[in-house]
């Protein structure tokens, strides 16, 4: 019969590679499948990026250098006949046509194209994107391209952490179990017995033994264990429930977008139809239905800019341009553009006439524009707007916010259900609020349910 320690030896060291093996394994698939989907989502990303920043005056080549030089990717622009427009890593006119590349023709097809596979031009394994957008009237593939490596290597040098700590934990058990004999089973049992229900999830998660300082040293790490386990079970259960908030967010968020752009893109389908189908039709009704969709057409390209400029606030990149401007004469044009909508809506402004401040006058027209439009969408009375030499203050007798909604109102995306603030995209107060920061302004916002709110911009 083999001794003890022979036997745990035995068992430690099947364990050992039995678990060595399933983790690497798991370890490693998982890892590459998150890494390549990451990669892939964030390329995917990058290619709306770069289609936001192309107009008809923009340098492609410039373009792709610049995307190169910042985010160290590869970026290929190609017209529907597969020529190189722009070219990041070589001479564009030194590469062969792509139009029949597998990602090119996928992306024709399908909403993207995806592809790992070795680039002859640069002799390396690529991922490439590729994805289709009308530009300027003509379409063309944005293909991003990102090098693949690394990753055999990262989990070689897991593995072998792993193995590490493996390793050391089997000969800390096996030294223990070496020097002890069975007057012990009692206190293994003991542990055993405690292990079992901490697996369980039972709310014991106190141990304690006075047999040796060893035992007495294991099961206090045991109880700090199984405390810590409790602890992570809960931070678990609370982050589960942040996920699920944020998901219901994220799916708000992607519904409005989805919403504002529908509306538009129908009626520009449905009138566009209509005109297509009936060739004879009354003139003064084409040029009715020609009107509705350029009109639409504009509320399309308003809602692309405004998504534009929240990710420009957001991200830093907006520049002012400001001017001496006389306050009065800008907040009397922003009204008469929007009584145009609300031809029943009465605005007071009072102050001095000939105030002039140093603004940016196209930014600070979004501001004074969403605040007055706020007030006429949620009270009926007239808007006044009071203005001095050191503040803008618009007031409104409205259906007010509460305190919890003032706290978030100028958030990105964020609208409020419970009285139906949804303000378009839930874009409006944070533009507000980032303009006003980008003039070094604040902005106080002070509201009473049913007796309505006061927005003042301090400058």
């Amino acid at each position: 019969m083999k001794k003890f320690h022979q036997i745990v030896l035995q068992k430690f060291l099947l364990l050992f590679l039995a678990l060595f093996v399933i983790v690497g394994t798991i370890v490693y698939y998982w890892i590459y499948e998150f890494y390549l989907h990451s990669s892939k989502e964030a390329l995917l990303q990058d290619t709306e990026l770069v289609s936001f920043a192309i107009n008809k005056n923009t340098n492609l080549d410039e373009l792709a250098k610049k995307v190169k030089r910042q985010l160290h990717l590869r970026l290929t622009i190609i017209n529907k006949d597969g020529n190189i427009l722009a070219e990041s890593d070589k001479n564009k006119h030194m590469m062969e046509n792509h139009k029949y590349r597998t990602e090119i023709m996928q992306a024709n097809k399908e909403k993207y194209g995806y592809i790992i596979r070795h680039s002859h031009t640069l002799n390396k394994d690529l991922q490439y994107v590729a994805k289709k957008y009308t530009i300027n009237g003509r379409p063309v593939y944005i293909r991003l391209a990102r090098e693949v490596k690394g990753i055999q290597a990262q989990i070689i040098s897991l593995g072998i952490k792993i193995a590490i700590v493996l390793l050391l934990f089997f000969i800390a058990i096996f030294y223990i179990t070496y020097k002890i004999n069975i007057q012990i089973q009692y206190e293994t049992k003991k542990i055993v017995n405690f292990l079992k229900a901490l697996t369980k999830k039972k709310k014991n998660t106190y141990i304690k033994s006075d047999y040796s300082q060893e035992f007495a040293h294991i099961t206090n790490l045991l109880t700090k264990v199984a405390q810590i386990l409790v602890k992570k079970e809960k931070q678990k259960t609370k982050y589960t429930q942040k996920l699920q908030k944020l998901n219901e967010q994220k799916d708000d968020i992607i519904s409005a977008i989805s919403h504002e752009f529908k509306n538009p893109i129908a009626v520009v389908n449905g009138y566009s139809q209509t005109l297509l189908d009936d060739e004879n039709i009354n003139p003064s009704i084409r040029k009715k239905f020609l009107t509705k969709i350029y009109m639409n057409g504009i509320k399309l390209s308003e809602l692309i800019d405004t998504l534009r400029l929240s990710m420009k606030l957001d991200g830093g990149h907006q520049t002012l341009h400001t001017q001496e401007v006389n306050l009065y004469n800008l907040i009397q044009e922003s009204v008469q553009n929007l009584q145009l909508h609300y031809q029943n809506r009465k605005v007071i402004i009072n102050g001095d006439k000939e105030l002039k401040i140093n603004i940016d006058p196209t930014l600070f027209s979004i501001v004074i524009t969403n605040l007055i439009e706020n007030a006429f969408k949620y009270s009926e009375d007239e808007v006044v707007v009071n203005i001095n030499k050191n503040s803008l203050e618009v007031v409104d007798t409205g259906i007010g916010i509460n305190e919890k909604d003032l706290q978030n109102i100028t958030n990105k995306f964020y609208r409020v259900q419970t009285n139906q603030w949804n303000n378009s995209l839930g874009l409006g107060l944070f533009l507000v609020n980032n303009i006003i920061k980008l003039h070094n302004f604040k902005l106080i916002i002070k509201s009473k349910i049913n007796k309505g709110s006061n927005f003042i911009i301090e400058f």
